[in-house]
C-alpha cells in the first residue's frame, strides 16, 4: 500500500476497502466511547465517519475496541507451536504478542531464535520478539546453549526484534558483569527497550538495576514492591497466567496516575486455561470485576504496551494505524465476537475464520540427548535431614523447609505420609547423565510419578514420584518421544503429549493440547496430586533465579544465597 493512497482514502477521493458501520468506537486516547463508522483501506484505516466503501459490515451497536497486546509472553509454555498459538489466541481478541523465545534459546540457541522468527511470518497476527538475555539463566544448571553478547548483536537490527528480554540475572547486573552490560548497552544503541526480571527487588539495588537502563518488570507480586518500583521509573506489566496470579493482589496500584506505566502480561498460560478463560481478555474483564475502569483496564492492553515498546501503529483504532480491531457486545463482561487484523475478518465466536490458512510448517531441529542407562536416581541417607523445597500455591516462589529423612535399604526415600517426595532433574542437551536429585513437598502424589522435558528455563528433564521405578518409566516415555509431558504409575504410562519441538512444544492443534494436558492432569490426580496444574508447578522448580528453592541437573539451588547448598545434613 502506498502512503498517498491511504491519503486518497482518508479524504474519501478512493473508495475504503471496508467500511465498519453502526460502531460504538471505544477512544483510548479520550477515554469516550463515540458512534460512528470505520473505513479501512490497504490494512490501514482511513478515517473515523462516511466513506464510499468497496464492502460494508454493520457491527449492530457493537463496540469497537484495539486488538489486545500481550506485552510478555512465552509462546512455548503453551505448548503449542507458532501456528497452533495464534489460532488459540486469535479468537480472544489478543491480535499482538511481544514473545521472549528463551524457553527454545535456551535448547537450540540462535537456532531456536531464526526458528520462532521463520514460523511467526505470514501469520495473521503481529508477533514480535524480545532477545533472551539469559541463555543460559545461570551457571548453576547446564543449558543446550550460550548466547553472549556478540551472538545477539546481529539480531538486533531485525524488524521483529524490540528489545532485550527479561533479565533475569540480577546479581550480574548489580555486579555489572561486562558481557550482561554488553548485552544491554547494545539494546539501546538500537534504541530498543530493555525488559526486567526483578522479584523483590529495592532500594538501593533497585535503583543499581534500572540506572543499568532496565525498564519494566512483570515479577511484582505485592503492591507496595510495584508501588516503589513506579516511583522509581519502571514500567509494571501485571501477569495472570497459568502459574502464577497476580492481578487481584496488583489492582490496588492501579490509579489515573500510574496506569500509562501499567500493562498485562500472560507470561506462561496453558492451553486450557486459555480456552475456558480466555487470554488477554480474560485478565481484563477479571480486573473489570475486580473494581477497574473498563476504559482503564482496555487502555492497559492496547495504548500502553504499544507506547512502551515502540509500536505507533498499534493499540489505537485511529487514521493512519493498522487495522486491528475486536468487536465487543459489551465492556464489562467483554466477550469477544470478532476480530479483525489489518482490516480481514479472522475470527468469529471464539474460533478462526475458515478462510484463514495456515502458513507451512518450518523444521525444527532434534533437542533430545539422554542415555537412560546412565541415570542412577538413589539418595545415599548420609544425613538425618533434608532440605525440602515447599510449593506456594498459586505462586512461581518456593518455600524451604527442613525435614527429618525418611531411609530405607541406606537411601533417603520420599514419605508420602509428609507429602515428601523424589525430585529429579536430568540432564539432556549433552547426554553427561548428570541428575540433580531433591525432596519436594506439595504435590501430593500417593502412588506414581510425572515427567517433564519443559523445566525453565535450561529445560531439562524434571519428575517427581513416589519410587524411582514410576519415575523411570515417566521420564523414558518423555526421551522416547523425543520431549513430552508424561504420567506413569505401575511401571506404565497413564497420560502423555508428545513435544516434538524442541522438547517444548506439539505438532498439534489448541484442541488436541488441551485433550491430552487434561488427560495428563486427570492421571496426576488419580494418583492423589492435588494441585490443578502440576506440569506447570513442576516445570517451575529448576529455574535458579526465583526464590527461595530450586534444584538444577548439578543439585540443590539456593536461590537467595546463589548457590548450591547440600540436600542432607547430619
Amino acid at each position: 500500500m502506498e502512503t498517498g493512497d491511504l491519503i486518497k482514502a482518508a479524504r474519501g477521493e478512493v473508495p475504503v476497502d471496508l467500511l465498519l458501520t453502526d460502531a460504538r468506537i471505544v477512544n483510548v486516547y479520550t477515554g469516550k466511547v463515540v458512534p460512528g463508522n470505520i473505513g479501512i483501506y490497504g490494512g490501514r484505516i482511513a478515517g473515523i465517519g462516511d466513506y464510499p466503501a468497496k464492502r460494508t459490515v454493520s457491527l449492530g451497536n457493537r463496540f469497537a475496541v484495539p486488538g489486545f497486546i500481550d506485552a510478555h509472553v512465552h509462546i512455548e509454555s503453551t505448548m503449542a507451536g507458532v501456528s497452533a498459538f495464534v489460532r488459540g489466541v486469535l479468537p480472544c481478541g489478543t491480535t499482538t504478542v511481544v514473545a521472549d523465545p528463551h524457553e527454545i534459546a535456551n535448547v537450540l540457541g540462535v537456532d531456536g531464535i531464526a526458528y520462532m522468527l521463520a514460523t511467526a511470518e505470514k501469520q495473521p497476527m503481529n508477533i514480535y520478539f524480545m532477545l533472551p538475555s539469559c541463555v543460559p539463566a545461570t551457571s548453576m544448571e547446564t543449558a543446550g546453549a550460550v548466547l553472549d553478547a556478540d551472538s545477539l548483536m546481529p539480531l538486533l537490527s531485525h524488524e521483529r526484534i524490540l528489545g532485550l528480554g527479561e533479565m533475569m540475572n540480577f546479581p550480574g547486573v548489580l555486579g555489572a558483569d561486562p558481557d550482561v552490560i554488553k548485552k544491554i548497552e547494545n539494546t539501546l544503541y538500537y534504541d530498543k527497550v530493555v525488559d526486567g526480571h526483578a522479584p523483590g527487588l529495592s532500594g538501593r539495588d533497585l535503583a543499581a538495576y534500572l540506572a543499568a537502563g532496565i525498564s519494566s518488570d512483570h515479577e511484582t507480586v505485592a503492591a507496595h514492591e510495584a508501588l516503589e518500583k513506579l516511583a522509581a521509573g519502571m514500567f509494571i506489566m501485571i501477569r495472570e497466567g497459568t502459574g502464577a496470579k497476580n492481578l487481584a493482589d496488583l489492582v490496588p496500584v492501579i490509579t489515573p496516575h500510574t496506569e500509562p506505566f501499567l500493562m498485562w502480561c500472560t507470561d506462561d498460560r496453558h492451553p486450557e486455561d486459555i480456552r475456558r478463560e480466555g487470554h488477554i481478555d480474560f485478565l481484563v474483564r477479571k480486573a473489570v470485576g475486580a473494581g477497574v475502569d473498563p476504559m482503564t483496564a482496555i487502555r492497559m492492553a492496547t495504548l500502553h504496551p504499544a507506547r512502551y515498546f515502540g509500536l505507533n501503529r498499534l493499540g489505537t483504532i485511529a487514521p493512519g494505524k493498522i487495522a486491528d480491531i475486536v468487536v465487543l457486545s459489551d465492556l464489562e463482561a467483554l466477550r469477544v465476537e470478532s476480530v479483525y487484523t489489518s482490516g480481514r475478518l479472522v475470527a468469529e465466536h471464539g474460533r478462526m475464520h475458515p478462510a484463514i490458512g495456515v502458513p507451512a510448517p518450518v523444521s525444527c531441529p532434534s533437542a533430545m540427548n539422554v542415555v537412560l542407562e546412565t541415570i542412577d536416581l538413589s539418595i545415599p541417607a548420609k544425613g538425618k535431614t533434608a532440605r525440602v523445597i515447599e510449593l506456594v500455591a498459586d505462586q512461581l516462589v518456593t518455600g524451604s523447609r527442613v525435614m527429618d529423612v525418611a531411609a530405607r535399604n541406606g537411601k533417603a526415600v520420599p514419605d508420602i505420609a509428609r507429602d515428601m517426595l523424589k525430585l529429579v532433574v536430568i540432564e539432556r542437551h549433552q547426554g553427561t547423565g548428570r541428575t540433580g536429585k531433591g525432596f519436594v513437598a506439595g504435590f501430593g502424589l500417593q502412588k506414581g510419578a510425572l515427567a517433564s522435558s519443559v523445566a525453565h528455563d535450561s529445560h531439562n528433564i524434571i519428575a517427581v514420584g513416589v519410587d524411582d521405578a514410576d519415575i523411570l518409566a515417566a521420564v523414558k516415555a518423555v526421551v522416547e518421544m523425543g520431549g513430552g509431558l508424561a504420567v506413569a504409575s505401575g511401571g506404565k504410562v497413564d497420560a502423555f503429549l508428545a513435544l516434538p519441538i524442541a522438547g517444548l512444544m506439539a505438532d498439534a492443534d489448541f484442541d488436541a493440547i488441551q485433550e491430552h494436558t487434561e488427560a495428563l492432569n486427570r492421571a496426576a490426580k488419580n494418583l492423589g496430586c492435588r494441585i490443578r496444574d502440576p506440569f506447570m508447578a513442576l516445570s517451575f522448580l529448576a529455574l535458579p533465579v526465583i526464590p527461595a528453592l530450586r534444584l538444577t541437573d548439578r543439585g540443590l539451588f539456593d536461590v537467595n544465597a546463589f548457590a548450591h547448598v547440600p540436600l542432607l545434613e547430619p
